[in-house]
C-alpha cells in the first residue's frame, strides 16, 4: 500500500502532505529532522492519511494536495478538527 497523508506541525500553523509506502516509519523521519523542508517546523503530528494499492495514483494525490485548489480542499475536508483546534 502507498499513504497519501497530511502532517500539522505542532507549533507552527502549517501542514505539510506527503506520500510514502510505510506510513509509521515516514512519520518519524519527519519528527526526526531528517526532511528538510519540514526541519524547521517539528514536532509534526499525522492528521489524515489516504490508502492507495498503486504508487503512482498516491504520488498523483500528493501532487494535487499540494496546489493550492487540493489544500482549500482538504481544509473543507478537515474543517471541523481546523475549526476546533482554533477554539482552544
Amino acid at each position: 500500500m502507498f499513504y497519501t497523508y497530511c502532517l500539522e506541525s505542532e507549533k507552527f500553523d502549517e501542514l505539510y502532505f506527503g506520500y510514502t509506502n510505510d506510513l509509521k516509519r515516514r512519520l518519524k523521519e519527519h519528527n526526526q529532522g531528517l526532511n528538510f523542508s519540514t526541519k524547521r517546523y517539528m514536532p509534526w503530528k499525522l492528521i489524515y492519511y489516504e490508502a492507495c494499492i498503486n504508487q503512482k495514483d498516491a504520488k498523483r494525490r500528493e501532487g494535487y494536495l499540494k496546489t493550492t485548489q487540493g489544500q482549500r480542499m482538504m481544509k473543507a475536508r478537515l474543517k471541523e478538527y481546523l475549526y476546533e483546534k482554533r477554539k482552544i
